[in-house]
């Protein structure tokens, strides 16, 4: 299952650090296999509205008969959905579509068998709980990069975020941020040296309406965690990640 809490949301845009050889359209086809949640399907409305096309299956045989319809550009698998055993179901689905990249949403405890199935090159995973933003970031960095160019780190400046581990390092020195500070790490690192704004962060980081106090009490705790000049704030409109 997804976390009901907290934070989600989606990023849009490629960090300019990060470059690819090969690109897919923004708003391909995603094919998500999570179970009927609330949180499954906040995931669902947040990447329709920015206009990607998304199904929703809640279970292994779904996701099988979904491909088969039709490559989608990615799958988001959840490794505990109901139905037959999803490493069987990856593996699947992994030979009857052998371009389409596979997220794979999984418990700590099933991490260490899940990696011998993943595909270095093409796949990812992603472990519980996490924040909805984290996922959606992911999502969008297959999307724009392509399954060939998918980068394990994303920078802006000193500021660098390991995908793989969700790990974050400051001048190369390590710093350990709550979920819901690195869903809005991750927000700010989409859009470099751009101004995101108090309402863009609210419904990216957050599956609830959020104030905007709240996004700025956040990003107080995130300056004192990576530091204060690397988030500059454009009065009356958002803030902006410098590195």
């Amino acid at each position: 299952m997804l976390p009901a809490a907290p934070p989600g949301g989606a990023s849009t845009a490629v960090p300019t650090s990060v470059s690819a050889r090969s690109s897919v359209p923004p708003y391909d086809h995603v094919l998500l296999a999570l179970p009927p949640t609330a949180a499954s399907a906040s995931v669902l409305r947040g990447l329709r509205s920015e206009g990607v096309r998304v199904s929703l299956v809640s279970d292994g045989i779904g996701v099988l008969d979904a491909v088969r319809g039709g490559e989608p550009a990615l799958v988001v698998l959840d490794v505990e959905l109901p139905g037959p055993d999803q490493n069987a179901v990856l593996a699947a689905l992994q030979a009857e579509a052998p371009n389409v990249p596979v997220i794979a949403v999984t418990p700590r405890e099933r991490r260490s068998g899940l990696l011998g199935l993943l595909r270095a090159d093409r796949d990812d995973y992603l472990l519980r709980p996490f924040a909805m933003d984290e996922l959606a970031a992911r999502i969008r960095l297959r999307l724009r990069l392509g399954a060939d160019t998918v980068p394990i780190v994303l920078r802006q400046g000193e500021v660098a975020v390991d995908t793989e581990f969700g790990e974050v390092t400051v001048d190369g020195r390590p710093v350990a941020l709550s979920p819901t500070e690195f869903a809005l790490l991750m927000a700010l690192l989409a859009e470099p040296g751009a101004v995101v704004s108090h309402a863009r962060l609210a419904s990216q980081v957050w599956s609830e309406p959020a104030s905007a106090n709240l996004v700025q009490v956040y990003i107080s705790y995130l300056r004192r965690k990576i530091g204060p000049e690397r988030i500059r704030t454009v009065r009356g409109a958002g803030y902006v990640l410098e590195g």
